[in-house]
């Protein structure tokens, strides 16, 4: 800690996790001539409460008034926790996205380390000899043999657990010689050498990326790798990592979803002899602390996350890269509104270090981005190994009898597949029995209670269930309003689809693919070794089964409803669908054998179908862009929004009419419009009514600089009760 200055005045500048846009000032704690470091954890007063903030800036003046400032009751940390580019990051993205200070920058801790608890160790548990275990004859334990093999084991010094483990011990035999006081528990400190094994070898397309992205380590650059499916963009993070470690530099991967980290994972550590940790949601508590903690001492070499790693530690960071850069699950939907794509870039920009932006379809930003030449731009065009791209069909479904989906086309293909002991991927983005269950006398409908939407019939156990609230209430034997019998199920869902294959192909595994059936913490890995070690199977899912994954024994993948995806209100929605379409088409074909997508719908002449069908996604993404260049919409020009939740219909719209009124009293800038009050595509959810402002503009600065006025005016204005304004900055959320 630093010495603390000869100064009455001295104060703390704190971050403390409270819904304030601001900052607050202490005084320093009593009966201490040192002060705490920046970055580091202070414990204050607020109100009743004492709460951890975070030491922000050491002041010799505030304007605060002097009786109203508080002392720092404690210094949790005698370094800091928090290094300075992490700390800059956060304070960026707290000004950036307009979200409190304090519950920004608490995102730079770990679980334990918020809650005012020293950071976890990065020590393994293991076991050692106790002076008695080292007196024991070889002989002592010849009537327990297993004992005496882990006395044997621990001769030549201590052991981790997960060694002893691999070796066939197991917890009876710590325990029994741990109550004879034969062995004790100690702490063995990880200190694993970073290693790589041989790469692969490396086309003359992946050689040009590799070089380029290897040459810009030490230094900020941005990479866009466009790779079609299957080309092999992995390999290219493998070499540059490698680069990386030979450094002595640590890597931090984002990925959009847990599900992708299984397979993820066992690729890089079949290449690299070197400390891997990942961060997630799905991880434990202990676990994820330990991982934080492994990350920031640099105990880790790489680091594989979902989007909220991107504020992970890293002692020595030399290279970020964001998979399938493109997918909206890298943005924070509630809360502090981020995209981990965008923040990963500054981040990459404050650490000095490059960062690599991959996808086969890249975001219309990174695209414009890359033709402008602000982003260098590596083209992977052919897949590797020789593979060649699918062939792509579509079947129009219009009149045709279907069976839970399928159509008799799709169930041939499915046949010849699967004949050939090949495997069949099927994509449905719609998970339970059916999107409605419904009156055949009288028309009820199931809705949810609490949002603007149907609830979903699910079978596995029977419910039905709102899948934007999570409200859900027993499957009812009588129509709740005629009380009559026939109630039936309307629509498509996985759980029906999978009823159906079960018994049209009895012979073949079927393994459905959604948040339903993929819930436990293993699931997707113990998923994708089941399908990676079997013959013929038929794969059924969501978005889940679309994203990054490789199957290399798929060649037909079916898409049985696009339709549901074409009518978005989102102006991104067409993007999105190309690239979902294009995602999932991607999986098939990715080894020596070819594969066909087939795509149903009821819309074939729809134009981003016939794109899609005949177009790469290269010159379909050159399309979109001219389309949103006549309309002024990003990345041609920026947009924001100011959102509303409210208790009752209207008390969002009057707060949001008054704020514009405001706004245009001062001035405001005749290049950015305010759109609104608008209500939400779902105007009611989870018992809020939901309104929003759009904020346009032709420069992002411009309509940043009008959202820090609404703010401003928001702040100063009495909210109603039951109100809850927030800001969304490059709104990922349909307008």
């Amino acid at each position: 800690m630093p010495q603390r200055p000869d100064n009455a005045q001295t104060l703390l500048r704190c971050a403390v996790p409270i819904p304030v846009r601001g900052y607050l000032d202490y005084l320093p704690a009593k009966g201490t001539d040192t002060l705490p470091a920046v970055g580091s954890r202070i414990l204050v007063p607020l109100g009743s409460r004492q709460l951890v903030g975070i030491v922000t800036e050491i002041l010799g003046s505030t304007n605060v008034d002097p009786a109203k400032l508080k002392r720092t009751k404690n210094y949790l940390d005698k370094n800091p926790l928090i290094d300075p580019a992490v700390l800059e990051l956060l304070s960026w993205t707290a000004d950036y996205y307009q979200h409190p200070p304090g519950e920004t920058l608490i995102l730079g801790l770990s679980p334990r380390e918020r809650r005012g608890e020293s950071p976890a160790s990065v020590h393994d548990r293991g076991f050692n000899l106790t002076l008695r275990g080292e007196g024991l004859s070889d002989t002592s334990l010849s009537r327990a043999p297993r004992q005496q093999a882990l006395i044997a084991a621990l001769r030549n010094g201590p052991k981790t657990r997960s060694e002893l483990q691999s070796l066939g011990f197991k917890p009876d035999n710590f325990r029994t010689l741990l109550a004879s006081a034969l062995i004790e528990p100690v702490e063995i400190l990880a200190n694993k050498a970073w290693e790589c094994r041989a790469p692969l070898s490396a086309n003359n397309e992946q050689n040009t990326a590799i070089t380029a992205i290897t040459a810009s380590l030490g230094q900020f650059t941005c990479h866009l790798l466009e790779g079609v499916t299957g080309s092999g963009k992995t390999e290219v993070y493998l070499q540059a990592i490698a680069a990386a470690i030979a450094r002595q530099e640590q890597t931090l991967v984002l990925i959009p979803e847990i599900g992708l980290t299984p397979q993820l994972v066992k690729r890089f550590n079949d290449r690299f002899d070197c400390p891997i940790v990942t961060l997630h949601s799905g991880l434990g508590g202990a676990e994820r602390d330990r991982n934080w903690q492994a990350a920031r001492s640099q105990q880790a070499g790489i680091i594989i996350g979902t989007r909220s790693a991107v504020f992970a530690p890293m002692l020595t960071p030399g290279l970020i890269i964001v998979d399938e850069e493109h997918d909206v699950s890298l943005n924070q939907q509630d809360g502090l509104r981020y995209s981990a794509r965008d923040v990963a870039v500054k981040r990459a920009q404050l650490s000095g270090c490059p960062v690599v932006l991959g996808s086969a379809t890249p975001s219309l930003e990174s695209m414009a981005n890359a033709t402008s030449e602000r982003y260098q731009w590596h083209r992977l065009t052919q897949r590797a190994a020789g593979a060649h791209p699918p062939s792509k069909r579509i079947i129009d479904i219009r009149g045709l009898a279907l069976r839970a989906g399928l159509s008799a086309q799709l169930q041939t293909k499915m046949k010849e597949v699967l004949a050939r002991g090949e495997q069949v991927l099927l994509f449905l983005n719609r998970r339970g029995f059916a999107p409605t269950l419904l009156c055949h006398d009288c028309g009820w409908t199931a809705e949810c209670q609490n949002c603007d939407a149907r609830q979903t019939l699910h079978k596995k156990p029977p419910r039905v269930q709102c899948h934007h609230c999570g409200q859900q209430n027993p499957l009812p034997k009588l129509c709740p309003q005629c009380h009559g019998q026939r109630l039936v199920a309307s629509g498509l869902g996985t759980e029906q689809t999978e009823q159906a294959l079960k018994k049209d192909f009895p012979d073949v595994p079927v393994y459905r693919v959604d948040s339903d059936s993929m819930s436990g913490r293993h699931a997707m890995a113990t998923f994708t070794q089941t399908v990676e070690n079997a013959g013929a199977c038929i794969m059924l899912g969501t978005q889940l089964l679309a994203k990054g994954h490789h199957f290399p024994k798929v060649t037909c993948v079916g898409v049985l409803d696009a339709d549901s995806l074409l009518m978005s209100p989102d102006f991104r929605g067409e993007e999105r669908l190309a690239q979902l379409l294009t995602q999932v088409g991607g999986r098939a074909g990715r080894a020596q054998r070819s594969g066909e997508v087939i795509i149903q719908t009821r819309h074939p002449e729809h134009p981003i179908m016939m794109a899609v069908l005949e177009k790469n996604w290269r010159s379909l993404s050159a399309q979109l862009l001219l389309s949103r260049e006549a309309q002024g919409l990003p990345p041609n020009g920026a947009l924001a929004a100011l959102r509303c939740d409210s208790a009752t219909p209207d008390a969002g719209a009057a707060f949001l009419v008054a704020l514009i009124k405001a706004y245009r009293s001062q001035t405001p800038d005749p290049l950015i419009r305010l759109v609104g009050p608008l209500s939400a595509p779902m105007a009611r959810r989870a018992g809020l009514y939901r309104s929003h402002i759009v904020i346009a503009g032709p420069k992002r600065s411009g309509v940043h600089a009008s959202v820090k006025k609404l703010v401003v005016l928001a702040a100063e204005k009495r909210a109603p009760s039951g109100l809850r304004w927030f800001v969304d900055i490059d709104p990922s959320e349909p307008l």
